[in-house]
C-alpha cells in the first residue's frame, strides 16, 4: 500500500511535468478584478463569472469607482450568476471598505481580506496565492472532493481539516499552483458523478482507482 508522503510526491511530480502552467480561469487584468471575479464565482461557474465581468468591468475599472455604485447598480450587470443579490450586495459594500480602509487597494493580508464583505477564508486564500503567490491552499468542491478520492486526505470532515493536511505534505512553494492543479483535475477529469479514470494520467497512484 502506497504510503501518503510517496502519494504525495508521485501526484505533484506528475503534475509539475504535465501541466507547469496552471492558472485561474477567471478573466482578469488586476487584483481587484480577481477579488471581485471570485467573490462573484462562489457556487457559479468560471465560464459564467467571465461572461459578465466585462461590462461590470468596464463600467467599474476601480474600486473608487464601484464604491459609488449601488446593490441595485451591481445586480443589473450580475444578475446571471448564482445568488445575485447577496452577491450585488457584498460587491458594493466590499468596494466601499475597500475604498474607506485601504485606500482602494486589495489587500495581501489573511485578516485585512477576510474584513471584507463577501471574503470568506476560501477567497482571501485565492488572492493571496494568485496574485501575491503565497502558499495559501483555497479548498473548494472539487479540491475536497478529489483530496480524499485519491488519498490526499483520509476522512476529512471538513474544508479546513483538508486544508490543514494539504499544506502538511505539499511543499509552499509549490501550494498557488497545487491548487490551481487539484482544482482542474476535479473540474475536468475526476468529476464528481463520474471520474474519467480512462484518461486520468494520476490513476496509478490514485486510492479510489487502484482499489
Amino acid at each position: 500500500m502506497m504510503k501518503v508522503k510517496e502519494r504525495y510526491s508521485k501526484i505533484l511530480e506528475w503534475f509539475e511535468a504535465n501541466m507547469p502552467q496552471a492558472q485561474s480561469e477567471l478573466n482578469y487584468s488586476n487584483p481587484f478584478e480577481l477579488l471581485v471575479a471570485v467573490i462573484l464565482s462562489a457556487q457559479c461557474t468560471d465560464k459564467r463569472v467571465n461572461m459578465v465581468t466585462p461590462s461590470l468591468f468596464a463600467a467599474y475599472p476601480t474600486a473608487e469607482a464601484m464604491a459609488q455604485a449601488s446593490a441595485a447598480d451591481v445586480f443589473s450587470f450580475i444578475h446571471s450568476v448564482s445568488y445575485p443579490n447577496a452577491k450585488a450586495e457584498h460587491l458594493a459594500a466590499m468596494a466601499r471598505k475597500l475604498v474607506s480602509d485601504y485606500n482602494g487597494q486589495v489587500p495581501c493580508d489573511e485578516e485585512q481580506l477576510i474584513s471584507l464583505p463577501g471574503v470568506g477564508r476560501k477567497t482571501a486564500h485565492v488572492v493571496m496565492a494568485v496574485i501575491w503567490n503565497q502558499p495559501t491552499m483555497a479548498v473548494d468542491t472539487h479540491i475536497f472532493r478529489i483530496s480524499e478520492r485519491l488519498g490526499l486526505t483520509t476522512n476529512s470532515k471538513s474544508v479546513l481539516a483538508t486544508e490543514r493536511q494539504l499544506t502538511k505534505y505539499i511543499p509552499a512553494e509549490l501550494i498557488p499552483k497545487a491548487h490551481h492543479w487539484l482544482l482542474l483535475h476535479g473540474r475536468y477529469v475526476c468529476t464528481a458523478r463520474k471520474p474519467h479514470c480512462e484518461r486520468c494520467g494520476i490513476r496509478d497512484f490514485c486510492r479510489f482507482y487502484t482499489k
